[in-house]
């Protein structure tokens, strides 16, 4: 189930308020209730965990974890059901000054079911199933190899899945007697050519199809990784998806942990350049073909309701009852919608623009 850019900015931006909240203790309530789980049995696990909470030793933490429990229970008291996609709930006091209480709750009807049911008492809340929810479900291929070994997997979201892992029959270092080193050598080049050979058609098998590919990171100790990339073996199309060859000191499933981590600057590079293409898509067409745009609230507003936009482009710097309302409108007639940030130079022109624009379906003329 997909979640739409409404919902994705709405989730992002409530798991960025809750990640500035820490708690001086283990005081900060985090709950999540599966789809179809009976709520009353949640509120028995609080209300338990409340008694436990009289225990602890500590006078203000005592105070603070009783006091988010029952701005908790009762918070969730207002609900006669579980929602239909379960629920995520945070409290706790959030108070910046220590001593002082400011107890605060939050929740959020997901627009994805949740799985997990879960209750933590800890220094910061567990955000890592929203984070989730909010990535893009495009993928990107990961691989990693050396002379000896090739691994192929996708990556979507922050989940490595693997594809393919395969092993060379390249020999040792060691030869042996009365062969010569030459053809010893030889034999040995030809073997990691094969290897080579093999990893490309893979390669062309996982990644050539898959429409939702961003784009190919790959990745190896030694020099091997750059051989196997100016090799030719490796198919054009194929190829010409490879955004990223990094240095690491592993292969296998290490080695694909590995290269996530010392990737996180080109996923996030990936994301700004999205956002850049679509606004310099949307800045050429106002300049070459004016009558194919169009800005500002009142405008796009009225070629949505026209069903004549494309492409809907917000600011996040919209308040979130006008990107509700426009995203609204857009679904009715199948606009896609992308919001995109003020980070960049073009994201900050939108916002200079009114924050919000179109690229329509045709040109109006009126």
């Amino acid at each position: 189930m997909q979640i739409n850019a409404s919902q994705r900015f709405k989730l992002k931006k409530m798991v960025k308020e809750l990640e500035t909240y820490r708690g001086r203790h283990t005081e900060l309530v985090t709950v999540y209730i599966p789809q179809d789980y009976d709520l009353n049995k949640i509120l028995n696990h609080l209300s338990q965990e409340q008694g436990t909470a009289s225990n602890i030793k500590s006078a203000s933490t005592r105070k603070n974890v009783v006091d988010a429990l029952e701005k908790m229970i009762q918070h969730l008291k207002i609900y006669p059901r579980t929602p239909e996609h379960g629920l995520a709930a945070f409290s706790g006091n959030v108070a910046e000054r220590e001593g002082q209480s400011d107890v605060r709750v939050w929740s959020v009807e997901p627009p994805v079911p949740i799985n997990i049911r879960l209750y933590r008492c800890d220094k910061e809340f567990l955000l890592d199933p929203l984070r989730e929810m909010c990535e893009d479900k495009e993928i990107y291929g990961l691989v990693v190899l050396d002379r000896r070994d090739g691994n192929i997997a996708v990556l979507r979201g922050k989940t490595i899945i693997p594809m393919v892992k395969t092993h060379s029959e390249v020999p040792g270092k060691f030869r042996a007697g009365g062969q010569s080193a030459h053809r010893f050598e030889m034999n040995r080049e030809l073997s990691v050519k094969d290897h080579m050979k093999k990893i490309a058609n893979y390669m062309k098998e996982q990644f050539l199809d898959k429409k939702e590919l961003k784009g190919i990171i790959v990745g190896g100790p030694g020099p091997t990784k750059y051989d196997f990339v100016n090799s030719g073996f490796i198919t054009d199309q194929v190829r010409k998806k490879i955004i990223a060859i990094k240095d690491l000191g592993y292969t296998g499933e290490f080695g694909l942990q590995e290269l996530l981590d010392k990737s996180q600057d080109v996923l996030a590079n990936e994301e700004i350049a999205a956002e850049k293409d679509i606004l310099n898509k949307f800045f050429t067409i106002l300049a070459t073909k004016p009558n194919k745009a169009s800005y500002g609230y009142d405008e796009v507003k009225k070629r949505l309701e026209a069903g004549v936009v494309d492409i809907l482009i917000l600011s996040e710097d919209l308040e979130d009852r006008v990107i509700e309302e426009l995203d609204e409108i857009a679904k009715r007639f199948s606009s896609e919608v992308r919001i995109v940030s003020t980070e960049t130079r073009e994201g900050v022109q939108l916002k200079d623009l009114g924050k919000v624009a179109a690229i329509l379906r045709y040109e109006i003329h009126e």
